[in-house]
């Protein structure tokens, strides 16, 4: 097989395996309400902070980005240890589906 092809079926294998994870529900209910809140922001922007002013936990943060459904967006000159996160395409895809399906 081609490299280019064995490399976009790996991707596309990967892809369909974060979908998956998303899906059957192995996110933890914080990890579920900060990656939520990506959606209805430009550019799937996750918050540093949720709704009563608390910071996210880091610990939140990390499992996400290792987990593959946030990645680093920018670093903050002003505070460079907060991690400025957006969704994944895969993450935003899936979290999109799941919302559309819950509403039918």
């Amino acid at each position: 097989m081609p490299e280019t092809k064995q490399i976009d079926t790996e991707e596309n294998a990967k892809k369909s395996s974060m979908a998956t994870l998303l899906k059957s529900g192995n996110l933890s209910a914080p990890q579920k309400r900060w990656l939520r809140k990506g959606l209805d922001q430009p550019g799937g922007k996750l918050p540093l902070f949720d709704d009563n002013g608390r910071e996210i936990p880091t610990r939140t943060i990390r499992a996400c980005i290792d987990a593959g459904w946030a990645e680093p967006w920018f670093s903050n000159p002003i505070k460079p240890d907060w991690l400025i996160c957006k969704l994944t395409p895969a993450a935003f895809d899936a979290l999109s589906a799941r919302r559309k399906s819950k509403k039918s």
